[in-house]
């Protein structure tokens, strides 16, 4: 992976972001990339919630697993009544808060309810952008993936592999494959994705803030994606 630019320490209006991308396009790779190149930017992933209410057990863990373990995308109401509570606990519900959401809306169910919560509070979304990476990439790149499970941390054994194989680069702690990562449930979950990607895009593209970035690598993609961001916010 290539160095980034200087970090970007300004912009002439609070950043509220949204990632679309199908699952395995990079969105959590990009997001990491953003959160060092802008420091006032913060995040929030459906994905890392969702795993910490798994590890937890919690009833919506184990409930958000079922639907895992068959390649579905979780209901509207199961997620939505999370991530909006988690926005409002973090006090991202301000007009002044910069702040990126990966994996949040999926549906325009999702959309239309996250929109009126942040209209009450004058923080309304103002970028989204879709990450347009090749399925037969996003497959490969899915059979050698590997995780960490109580950090998240990802690693990928062709461009990103853990410094002792099988190994967590930080606690030393043994990798794991998700019951998910594997290319037949992947394609069930791209074919499911798709079905509900396009009328969200349609959603969005008529508030006139969508745009799309497409590349095969973090590389090749996050340069367009960061020139977006800094022609719309300076």
């Amino acid at each position: 992976m290539k160095a980034d630019a200087k970090q970007i320490t300004h912009l002439l209006k609070p950043l509220r972001l949204l990632l679309l991308g199908a699952p395995g396009s990079g969105k959590g790779t990009q997001t990491s990339r953003l959160l060092k190149q802008i420091p006032r930017l913060s995040s929030i992933s459906s994905g890392d919630i969702l795993r910490q209410e798994i590890k937890s057990e919690s009833t919506l863990g184990r409930e958000a697993t079922t639907y895992i373990a068959q390649g579905k995308l979780l209901p509207d109401d199961l997620i939505t009544r999370l991530i909006t509570f988690r926005l409002s606990a973090l006090g991202w519900l301000k007009p002044s808060a910069m702040w990126l959401l990966d994996g949040f809306p999926r549906t325009t169910a999702q959309a239309s309810a996250l929109d009126e919560l942040l209209k009450q509070h004058d923080a309304s979304l103002n970028l989204v952008v879709e990450l347009d990476v090749p399925e037969s990439t996003i497959l490969e790149r899915i059979e050698n993936r590997y995780v960490h499970v109580p950090s998240g941390r990802v690693y990928n054994l062709q461009y990103n592999p853990p410094k002792v194989p099988g190994l967590d680069d930080i606690t030393g702690e043994p990798l794991t494959k998700r019951l998910d990562d594997t290319a037949e449930v992947f394609k069930k979950r791209l074919e499911e994705y798709m079905k509900t990607n396009e009328p969200l895009k349609d959603y969005y593209k008529k508030s006139g803030i969508f745009g799309t970035v497409s590349g095969e690598t973090s590389d090749i993609i996050f340069p367009k994606l960061l020139n977006l961001i800094t022609s719309k916010f300076g």
